[in-house]
């Protein structure tokens, strides 16, 4: 995913949702959206990275050959 795309999704959720002119009238996105909006960043985010998480390890008790 490119960055330029995670900046607009990033930048949307933090934009208000409606604006009117003269009176200055504005609503923000719901709290629900915002939260949904950062989780998928940083599931991407996460997919990203090399190790993912998951390491394994061999074990070996000193002196067993």
């Amino acid at each position: 995913m490119s960055d330029n795309l995670q900046d607009a999704i990033r930048d949307n959720a933090k934009a208000p949702a409606k604006a009117s002119g003269d009176a200055g009238s504005v609503e923000q996105h719901n709290l629900k959206d915002q939260i949904e909006a950062d989780k998928y960043l940083a599931s991407k985010r996460a997919t990203q990275t090399k190790n993912r998480g998951l390491r394994f390890n061999k074990i070996v008790p000193p002196g067993a050959d």
